[in-house]
């Protein structure tokens, strides 16, 4: 591959038509975060009565942020796109989970990354999550640009509903 091909997508990607340099980084975290080290020496492990109190969290983390992704995805319907430019099939959705927060599958993710992170008791999965999360952050703001853009009610909508977590942020 020329140079110049690689260089302009790095350099356009950010400006991609559809955000997909968000989505390819989205996967690398992923996959960081699940196959990536769980515990570094220098960071030592969690203390030993954790084992069961960890693992049963973890396990609940998990099963909330799956069904709060899940409701997310299917109160789209069609719209439903790992990009975080609206479908031109989509409607604004501020029903369901969008009552509570704009972006409920990031936060359904969000959740069920830091489930992972309790079950396996790792402490670079902790610091993985806190990552992933600064990324959703970011992602959110983008894909909230093109929302603004297409969705005139929008504005109002961000006024009334966290971005993340509910009641908080």
């Amino acid at each position: 591959m020329d140079n110049r091909k690689i260089y302009s997508f790095w350099r356009d990607g950010w400006r991609s038509q559809r955000g997909e340099i968000y989505v390819a980084i989205q996967g690398l975290l992923f996959a960081w975060l699940i196959f990536g080290p769980k515990n570094w020496p220098p960071l030592g492990s969690w203390p030993l009565f954790a084992g069961t109190a960890a693992t049963w969290t973890g396990i609940t983390l998990i099963a909330l942020g799956f069904f709060i992704a899940l409701a997310a995805a299917l109160g789209l319907g069609r719209a439903l796109t790992p990009l975080p430019k609206p479908n031109e099939v989509g409607q604004l959705v501020a029903s369901g989970v969008y009552r509570w927060v704009r972006h409920p599958i990031y936060t359904g993710v969000l959740l069920m990354a830091l489930g992972w992170a309790f079950y396996i008791e790792g402490l670079v999965t902790l610091w993985s999550v806190l990552l992933l999360a600064i990324f959703f952050d970011i992602k959110s703001r983008r894909e909230e640009r093109w929302l603004h853009e297409k969705y005139p009610e929008y504005a109002a909508y961000t006024k009334k509903t966290r971005r993340l977590i509910p009641f908080i942020y």
